[in-house]
């Protein structure tokens, strides 16, 4: 490796990625291993991890990105910048060719604009557009501009030459922090801007939008997207917000490691407090997990270690992936739980009642402590048809 590490000038690195990682000291088991692990984020077959393999070291050409800012924080950027596996680095010069970033371009000025030109020109039809930042549809969108373009002509200039629009964070899938009351700009989220420009494909057909919400939005949803798109040959399949259903098709609240305390009625009551300090769950503090759709808990973020997301060290979700809660939903209004919406009251969890308690009624407890009474029903029913079944066995016996 020294040794080519010395003739890197002279290298000419192939259309391979395999070549590219040879060069960079990549080795074939960290490969291997990072191919594992994407694969499972996009909730494929490990058997497929295969043709992701294929797909990254046969690929010709890396696919193209073009990304554009609106009005946004930036954060979605600054969070791909934190990604570790893989770096920002092997990301954009290894996996993708990110032609254009506002952010990350080291040309400036008309040279970065003859990027874009350029790239829209080599890759018609076959780049992936990423999108971080809401519309504005105000005074035809002059609260925002690029090169003296409103995004809404940028919109029409090179959307219709993309092969597919993603848009990253929440800003960009529904509006975000920008839609929030009294939103002075009339701040939309990319699929609204998009179906009232009326922009599709340059050949008349729908333009394919994927969603990806966050605030900021994680990188591994984005590269997992762009893979399954190369490998593939064709976008997810997506929910009836345009999400990837491998990243945001189960709720938070079903992955969550505080999900037993729910289900068991033990619930912190304030910041600080004993159940605070123990785990707890954070239903009762505003916690808009059991109705806010991703794969936070899974992937967890930020790869500072495990439990660090705002859940796991403490903080309420406040749904910034769910359109209609985050930045609308007040902090910590209580989450409308898409399963079953526990009471306000519960008995104590180590309640002590003289003389003991039923079977049934033991049930029923602890039935209501974690929010399902149809749960002790049937566990009543069934101990009911296993007793007489065990009394009708002993009569027959008896005979």
């Amino acid at each position: 490796m020294r040794e080519q590490a010395q003739h890197l000038p002279d290298t000419e690195i192939g259309p391979y990625l395999s070549s590219q990682l040879e060069i960079h000291g990549v080795s074939r088991r960290r490969f291997l291993k990072f191919a594992l692990a994407i694969t499972a984020a996009m909730g494929l077959p490990f058997g497929m991890s295969r043709e992701v393999l294929a797909a990254l070291e046969q690929s010709q050409r890396r696919p193209a990105v073009i990304w554009l800012h609106f009005q946004e924080c930036t954060g979605c950027t600054e969070s791909l910048l934190r990604a570790t596996h893989p770096t920002v680095e092997s990301l954009i010069l290894d996996l993708i060719s990110l032609d254009y970033s506002e952010t990350l371009l080291a040309a400036a000025g008309h040279q970065a604009e003859q990027a874009l030109a350029d790239s829209i020109a080599e890759n018609r039809g076959n780049f992936i557009l990423v999108v971080e930042g809401s519309v504005p549809m105000r005074d035809g969108g002059i609260y925002c501009k690029v090169a003296r373009k409103t995004p809404q002509q940028m919109l029409h200039e090179i959307a219709p030459q993309a092969a597919a629009v993603v848009a990253i964070g929440s800003c960009a899938s529904w509006g975000g922090v920008q839609s929030a009351a009294p939103n002075p700009t009339e701040a939309v989220g990319i699929p609204e801007a998009l179906l009232r420009e009326g922009i599709t494909k340059a050949d008349g057909s729908a333009l394919p939008v994927i969603t990806l919400p966050g605030c900021p939005a994680s990188p591994y949803n984005l590269l997992s997207t762009v893979l399954y798109y190369l490998t593939l040959k064709q976008l997810p399949e997506l929910d009836a917000k345009g999400r990837p259903l491998f990243a945001y098709g189960r709720l938070i609240h079903e992955n969550c490691e505080r999900r037993p305390h729910f289900d068991a009625g033990r619930f912190a009551e304030e910041f600080g407090d004993a159940g605070h300090r123990q785990g707890w769950c954070l239903y009762k503090l505003g916690c808009k997990g059991p109705e806010t759709y991703a794969n936070c808990p899974a992937i967890e973020f930020g790869d500072v270690g495990a439990n660090t997301w705002p859940v796991g060290i403490g903080h309420p979700c406040f749904g910034c992936a769910e359109q209609g809660v985050g930045f609308h939903k007040a902090l910590h209004d209580q989450a409308d739980v898409k399963s079953v919406t526990p009471p306000a009251f519960f008995p104590q969890i180590f309640a002590e009642h003289p003389g003991g308690a039923s079977l049934a009624g033991a049930a029923l407890a602890g039935a209501i402590g974690g929010g399902a009474t149809v749960y002790a029903v049937n566990a009543s029913s069934k101990l009911k048809d296993t007793k007489a079944a065990s009394r009708a066995e002993v009569e027959s016996e008896s005979r």
